[in-house]
C-alpha cells in the first residue's frame, strides 16, 4: 500500500471517529473535541494530498488555514461553554433551551 493512502485510510478514522463523538455525545466539552478531531483529520488528508506533489504547498497553506480556524473555533466554543455553565450549570446541549427565557 502506498505512503499517501496509508494517510488518507488514517484521516477517514479520525474523521468517523470525531463524527461519531459528535452524533452521539450531549456534552458540549465532548462535541467540541469531536469538531477537533475531524478538523484534525481534515489536516491529514491536506499534508497527505501535499506529499504527491511536494513542490505545490496547497496542501500545506490549506492546513494552516485549517489550524487557524479550529483555533478560533475553539476560543468562540469555549467561550460560550462557560458562560452557558455560569447560567444553567451544565454543558449538557438537551438543557440549552432554558436560555429562552
Amino acid at each position: 500500500m502506498d505512503q499517501i493512502q496509508l494517510y488518507l485510510i488514517t484521516g477517514i478514522i479520525l474523521f468517523s471517529l470525531g463524527l461519531t463523538v459528535v452524533v452521539t455525545r450531549r456534552n458540549a466539552i465532548l462535541t467540541l473535541m469531536g469538531i477537533e478531531l475531524m478538523l484534525n483529520a481534515a489536516n491529514l488528508n491536506f499534508v497527505a494530498f501535499n506529499l504527491a506533489d511536494p513542490q505545490k504547498l496547497d496542501g500545506a497553506m490549506a492546513s494552516i488555514f485549517v489550524i487557524v480556524l479550529a483555533a478560533a473555533e475553539t476560543a468562540v466554543a469555549l467561550a460560550f461553554i462557560i458562560r452557558t455553565w455560569r447560567y444553567i450549570k451544565s454543558a449538557n446541549t438537551d438543557e440549552l433551551h432554558t436560555l429562552g427565557g
